[in-house]
């Protein structure tokens, strides 16, 4: 019995990736830009909750 893993993680796209780039893509609607935001992607989304009223920080 073989084992294929067909998600998202084994395709080189991970969580924090993907919510990176919809919110990238929402702000900016640029392939660039959620290119670069999607390669750090959980430190854009950290940034981008702390930096946004009512996100992190209150």
């Amino acid at each position: 019995m073989s084992s294929h893993g067909g998600n998202a993680a084994t395709a080189g796209i991970g969580l924090g990736s993907a919510i990176a780039v919809a919110i990238s893509w929402s702000l900016h609607q640029s392939i660039i830009w959620a290119i670069v935001h999607g390669f750090f992607s959980w430190f854009y989304v950290i940034y981008y909750a702390f930096t946004r009223p009512g996100g992190l920080s209150g």
